[in-house]
């Protein structure tokens, strides 16, 4: 028995690793990385990765405020603080094992704030619930602001949908069947988790109470505000990498919308903060857009790593800082805990 968890924890850790290496090497056999560095000194605007930044670190603060708001209306009342950092430390988890963070992030709350972990994980499952509300919504408008692009690019070149098809080598097919394939996979596994956790009463009865605290939320307004800041954030913390290099900085706000959506469905792919999916399919979108390949590799390999370093960073920061941040202190009994201050 043992030995079969040993087994599928292994799997769990290795399988994504594989997965998004194996993806990152097809795409960049071959690949001069050599040239990176004369693309990182002299071809790139680094005013504009710089102002992007900051975005990225509110997208995650934001989602810190959030969760602190979703967990009032079931009486608990963690700090923000201890919020924040729970959320930069689970993001930089998630990249030694992809998806762990949503539990990480709970345990955080639960040493630090002594939360309730069921509740606290389904309020996780009420904000990824609402974020999927969000991107698909934002699916749509993409598409939408879309239609007449294509639509009049396919009337003035004769180019039609199978000519598009074309353009991908058996390669790109497998990559792409092999992304579908391993989003599947994930699906069936936290529907068996899921399954697990129906058997044991007090985790259902707390995640239930976490899934039904949103409608007890004191400031809807200010729920919704945070939910479409996060993305909006989200989107800006990429948007304005387009300006970096000269190949994406006349793609315009249509492409950049299409390619954030695109890129945020690869991320269901379990690797470690997408890599592998995510640049496949933004390069894909990139060249789809007239950005020549070897412009399209520069751009999603160097977004990607500078933003997976910001991830790292802020991890550690939180690390330190919940390193000396103080725990409840009991008085009269372990029954008895003093709350922190808000």
């Amino acid at each position: 028995m043992r030995m079969k968890k040993l087994f599928n924890n292994t799997v769990k850790i290795a399988l994504p690793l594989v997965l998004g290496s194996a993806i990152l090497y097809w795409m960049y056999r071959g690949f001069d990385f050599s040239s990176i560095e004369h693309v990182l000194l002299h071809e790139m605007n680094w005013t504009w990765m710089i102002l992007s930044l900051p975005f990225g670190i509110l997208a995650q603060a934001f989602r810190g405020w959030r969760w602190k708001q979703s967990l009032e209306p079931i009486g608990e009342h963690p700090r923000s603080s201890v919020c924040v950092n729970s959320i930069f430390l689970s993001y930089a988890v998630s990249l030694l094992i992809p998806r762990i963070g949503e539990f990480a992030r709970c345990g955080v709350l639960n040493r630090y704030d002594k939360i309730a972990f069921p509740k606290a994980l389904g309020t996780v499952v009420t904000e990824r619930a609402v974020d999927s509300i969000i991107v698909l919504l934002i699916s749509v408008i993409a598409f939408l602001m879309q239609i007449g692009i294509f639509t009049n690019f396919f009337s003035k070149t004769g180019t039609r949908i199978d000519d598009i098809f074309e353009m991908f080598s058996p390669m790109g097919w497998l990559v792409t069947a092999i992304c579908g394939i391993a989003s599947v996979i994930l699906f069936y596994y936290v529907l068996r988790h899921l399954a697990f956790y129906k058997k044991v009463k007090e985790m259902l009865g707390g995640i239930w109470q976490g899934i039904n605290s949103l409608r007890k939320v004191k400031n809807i307004p200010l729920f919704i505000f945070y939910s479409f800041a996060i993305w909006g954030s989200y989107f800006l913390h990429y948007y304005l990498t387009f300006y970096c290099l000269e190949a994406t900085s006349g793609l315009g706000l249509s492409c950049a919308l299409v390619s954030f959506v695109v890129g945020s469905l690869a991320v269901i792919v379990p690797t470690p903060n997408g890599a592998g999916p995510w640049h496949f399919a933004v390069k894909t979108m990139l060249i789809l857009y007239g950005v020549a390949d070897n412009q399209a590799l520069y751009f999603v390999l160097i977004v990607h790593t500078i933003q997976t370093l910001l991830v790292i960073l802020l991890g550690v920061y939180a690390w330190i800082v919940l390193s000396f941040t103080k725990t409840p202190v009991a008085l009269g009994g372990p029954a008895e805990l003093t709350r922190p201050a808000k």
